[in-house]
């Protein structure tokens, strides 16, 4: 039984999201799942610990995806074990006047984590190629342009290489980035909002904005497999992981996560004989009290 899945989500050669599957899980039962996912946490925090203490490296992990698709309660799951001093999650709503201000990058660059630690971006930068794709009239508010016929191919083509020329640079810098498109079926999205209007815990989770949003279900799939085709790197690959049972997406993510971390090479720090030796005073020191 397949019970490592860090690899086989990894975006390689032409993405197609039509032949992916959403609701994929293996040969494993939700039980053995979440047993699973158990013993990885542990692994990660361990792993997280290591990051924290080696100081020379960071790790950035994008999460992409449609309304519902479990972005939120992976962020919790996954991570929810780890040392939150050395983790930051930060959640990309719509620009606001100062961030338009500014080039479309600008407000991500802020958000990188500094080496040490893991930065999680619950959304993205890739919003200015889904979301402002589907609504082209939305990048008006930047003030550079004039009209929405300026967003023709070679705009979109500029964005890509923008968007690749970042994540390029934080690569270079000691960043490796994890990129993830959680990938629900219109079915599922539409049981999980169902599911918000009819759980009143829920209620709160609803917006009356989701609905227009899922009418265009079909418009935010070709973006997101040209974003995908476009900027799926070495530097930054992408994985696109089945996202109709939310255990096995969690699964799936914490070992691409912890896989990722194994292969960073990550040392804890190396003492001087001088320091080895200031322990061994301080701990005589210590005993002798």
């Amino acid at each position: 039984m397949n019970s490592d899945f860090s690899e086989e989500f990894k975006v390689k050669g032409k993405f197609s999201i039509k032949k992916t599957e959403t609701s994929y899980k293996g040969k494993l039962t939700k039980e053995d799942g979440l047993e699973m996912i158990m013993k990885e946490k542990e692994k990660l925090r361990e792993l997280q610990e290591k990051l924290y203490a080696d100081g020379s490296k960071s790790l950035l992990v994008v999460l992409q995806a449609m309304d519902a698709a479990g972005k939120d309660s992976l962020i919790e799951h996954v991570f929810g074990g780890v040392n939150p001093q050395g983790c930051n999650v930060t959640s990309f709503k719509t620009p606001n006047s100062k961030e338009y201000a500014h080039d479309f990058l600008w407000r991500h660059y802020l958000a990188v984590p500094q080496k040490g630690m893991i930065g999680i971006f619950n959304r993205s930068h890739y919003e200015s190629v889904l979301v402002c794709k589907v609504h082209p009239e939305y990048n008006l508010s930047e003030k550079t342009w004039d009209d929405v016929k300026d967003f023709d191919d070679k705009f979109w083509k500029n964005r890509y290489e923008s968007i690749s020329n970042f994540e390029k640079h934080l690569a270079n810098n000691g960043t490796t980035i994890i990129k993830i498109f959680l990938n629900v079926s219109k079915d599922e999205q539409k049981k999980r909002l169902l599911d918000r209007i009819n759980e009143q815990e829920k209620n709160w989770k609803f917006s009356s904005a989701d609905l227009p949003e899922r009418a265009l279900f079909d418009k935010y799939m070709d973006c997101y497999e040209t974003a995908i085709n476009e900027t799926s790197k070495d530097h930054a690959p992408w994985h696109v992981i089945p996202a109709d049972n939310k255990w096995f997406a969690r699964l799936a993510a914490i070992q691409i996560i912890i896989e990722t971390l194994e292969k960073m090479d990550l040392k804890f720090p190396e003492l001087s004989k001088e320091d080895k030796k200031g322990l061994e005073d301080a701990k005589k020191q210590l005993e002798s009290e």
